[in-house]
């Protein structure tokens, strides 16, 4: 963990400008192509699940958690996760993963899925989702499809195609 004097919070509407900026610097205008992006398209983030880090006033990372449904189960879409370039590498990523997992898990949620790096999601109990089980819009790399049960047996019988929970 950092030894900067980091505050993990709740996102606040106020906060989407400095949110949508670290977006723009971090994935630069293709993101809005990706099937992630795709499934998030017109749905808010879930504010209860969803925080920021600051160090001392600035936002310096994101992270949300948006509800879809994989075939007709529930599920939540992790991300974008995002820290500061400048702030890499000193736990925050990890930080706002596990006040975001962890409050998805008290508010009664059974499963996390995100498209991402399975070295990086796997610390925080990711695993890849098996061949066939879960389609997305658009093209993904299959091997970047990952989820996380947050209740034993969230993943029995959960299959299909990912889209908004709207």
């Amino acid at each position: 963990m950092t030894s900067l004097p980091l505050a993990i919070l709740h996102e606040q509407p106020g906060d989407d400008p400095a949110v949508d900026y670290l977006h723009e610097r971090a994935f630069g205008p293709g993101r809005f192509a990706r099937s992630a992006y795709r499934l998030r398209e017109g749905v808010p983030p879930a504010g209860d699940l969803s925080y920021v880090a600051r160090v001392g006033t600035f936002l310096v990372g994101s992270n949300r958690l948006t509800p879809i449904r994989i075939g007709s189960s529930p599920a939540l879409l992790l991300g974008p996760l995002v820290v500061d370039p400048a702030f890499r590498s000193k736990g925050i990523g990890h930080a706002l993963l596990n006040a975001s997992l962890e409050a998805a898990e008290k508010a009664g949620h059974r499963l996390v899925m995100l498209v991402g790096d399975e070295p990086y999601y796997a610390r925080v109990g990711f695993e890849r989702i098996p061949a066939g089980r879960v389609t997305l819009p658009g093209p993904v790399d299959p091997r970047r499809v990952l989820w996380r049960p947050l209740v034993e047996g969230a993943t029995e019988g959960v299959a299909g195609e990912a889209r908004r929970a709207v």
